[in-house]
């Protein structure tokens, strides 16, 4: 069972592409589990399973599954990821091409032979409907949250999954890995949410900390960035152009009207090899 792995600013992902794996029709938690396990398996923040068909609307679909065996409906990092995979086995044609994913349909663009990519990644939403936050329907902006005995002022945003942004003096991981769990499994968030914490720089620059649904503390994310640069942006904190500084390096974030946004980060090729099904007999 064939795999490539591949990593964006430490955010690392194994893909798997269907056509290795006869008789798989998406792969079962227990596997994504094994696969993904640290020791146990070869290792990552999740799995991109695809090229699948998909409509005329895209050239292939993506699906996209956390290290717990969730599935995500958007990754930035993944998205990526899985364009240079397209590009590197020669899976598509030309340096743009669209992908469907359970979030929407992006553009992609290849630069510098792969080691950079470029997603239009769509538009940011402020709307608790969907995103979705509990409550009436607003603009969820600089609402109050408090988890282990503290209390924080947030900001909720959608870019096709979900994300709470909190305005912090200092981003650190203490309090991502701390505060990040209550957060993500909150009950105003009935499909939990990925969790960020921006300290603004200056016009030009946020750094963020981020504790990623179903995967844990994350060194990086892309869509976590747009989320948070739309954020940033919103409360009229920053400009259009945004660089977000993460543990893993830095996203270059562009915002155009209507919140639509251009993501542009580097991706590396680690590995690929093959996966042996006596991985799947002894994890538990």
């Amino acid at each position: 069972m064939r795999f490539f792995k591949y990593h964006a600013l430490g955010n690392d992902y194994i893909v798997l592409n269907p056509s290795d794996f006869p008789g798989w029709e998406v792969p079962t938690d227990h596997q994504i589990r094994a696969i993904c396990h640290r020791n146990f398996g070869v290792g990552s923040d999740g799995i991109l399973w695809g090229p699948l068909p998909c409509g005329s609307a895209a050239d292939c679909r993506l699906r996209i599954f956390n290290p717990d065996g969730s599935e995500a409906e958007k990754s930035g990092n993944g998205l990526r990821i899985f364009s240079r995979f397209l590009h590197d086995r020669r899976l598509v044609s030309g340096r743009r091409f669209k992908i469907e994913t359970a979030g929407g349909v992006v553009e992609a663009e290849i630069e510098e032979e792969g080691r950079l990519v470029a997603v239009d990644m769509g538009m940011v939403s402020f709307d608790s409907e969907r995103i979705p936050v509990a409550g009436p329907r607003r603009d969820v902006l600089n609402e109050t949250i408090a988890v282990g005995g503290r209390e924080f002022r947030f900001c909720a945003a959608t870019i096709g999954n979900p994300h709470c942004v909190i305005l912090v003096p200092e981003a650190t991981p203490e309090l991502a890995r701390t505060y990040g769990p209550g957060i993500e499994t909150d009950p105003r968030f009935p499909r939990k949410t990925n969790v960020q914490f921006l300290k603004v720089l200056d016009r030009a620059n946020i750094r963020i900390e981020i504790w990623e649904r179903g995967a844990g503390y994350t060194l990086a994310s892309g869509s976590s960035s747009s989320a948070c640069a739309a954020v940033a942006h919103r409360l009229g904190l920053v400009d259009r152009s945004v660089i977000v500084h993460m543990p893993g390096g830095n996203i270059d974030v562009r915002i155009g009207d209507g919140y639509q946004i251009r993501m542009t980060g580097p991706v590396s090729r680690v590995a690929e090899g093959t996966i042996d099904a006596e991985l799947f007999g002894e994890f538990r």
